[in-house]
């Protein structure tokens, strides 16, 4: 799809100015967000409160999803001091809710499980009254890598479904949809303390009703906080937009999950699964 975006999509500009104090603090801690590497349109909203998601263990991934627009290759060895790095910022900012995300890394035997557990520890120590999210990849499944990042306790486990299962082909052709789900499922066996939460795409072509079976199968599986945002194409490369969402088709998805019994639903062009995470739970149903 081409052409200019719908008035819906049209975000005013931002002031670089703004943003500087938080990209000062990441940048002299050699620290990366997914903010930037995903090129999200909500960075300066969330940086000027100020906010952000930290993407840990480097920014080049092992997988070539077709919609995201962080590097591709063979990532680096893990810093070691990254979790505590991560931690001094957070402290710095005085964040009372953060948000831990990563690149894929099947070079990892545990996916970097361990490395995400260590960041969530750090945190508590400098900061124990700072909630903790983490969004993570699917660690292909592992048993052992779900229960290493669930004994850390975040405060939420988020982890994107992305799609719905017809174009797991196209858009996440590295993944699959049965381990996505079983991975919120495993989280709920581990702990029914940990909140739940996981996050579509629309705009690739999708029916309103596989939509709808995607929320039947994430309640199914134990899932209780969605997101449900526009794809937005962030390079030439990347998969293109198939169709601009109207407002009112998210806010009919809303009244659909709320309906299934999720605890919260964030639906809109702009929502992201870490946009305002922490005032989602300010929306619970």
């Amino acid at each position: 799809m081409s052409g200019r975006l719908p008035r819906w999509l049209v975000k005013r500009g931002v002031d670089m100015k703004e943003l500087h104090g938080v990209k000062k603090i990441l940048r002299e801690k050699g620290l990366s967000t997914v903010c930037e590497e995903a090129r999200c349109p909500n960075i300066g909203e969330c940086f000027k409160r100020p906010t952000a998601t930290f993407m840990i263990m480097g920014d080049v991934c092992s997988r070539q999803c077709s919609f995201c627009s962080v590097n591709k290759g063979i990532p680096s060895l893990l810093d070691a001091d990254e979790p505590a790095k991560v931690a001094m910022a957070v402290a710095e900012l005085e964040l009372k809710y953060v948000v831990i995300t990563s690149v894929t890394r099947d070079d990892l035997a545990d996916g970097g499980a361990e490395h995400f557990a260590k960041t969530v520890l750090e945190i508590r120590k400098l900061r124990p009254e700072t909630k903790v999210e983490i969004l993570i990849p699917d660690f292909k499944g592992s048993r052992e890598a779900i229960k290493t990042v669930c004994d850390a306790k975040p405060y939420v486990i988020n982890h994107n479904i992305e799609t719905v299962p017809r174009l797991y082909s196209s858009v996440r052709p590295q993944a699959d949809y049965k381990i996505s789900l079983s991975v919120i499922k495993m989280i709920r066996e581990f702990s029914d303390e940990i909140i739940t939460k996981s996050g579509i795409m629309v705009g690739f072509g999708e029916e309103y009703a596989e939509v709808v079976e995607v929320m039947k199968d994430l309640r199914e599986a134990g899932c209780e906080m969605l997101t449900i945002g526009q794809y937005l194409t962030p390079t030439k490369e990347s998969i293109p937009v198939s169709e601009f969402i109207h407002p009112e088709v998210f806010r009919m998805y809303e009244a659909e999950g709320k309906k299934l019994g999720f605890r919260s639903v964030a639906s809109g062009p702009f929502v992201r699964s870490s946009y305002m995470a922490d005032e989602q739970f300010g929306k619970e149903s």
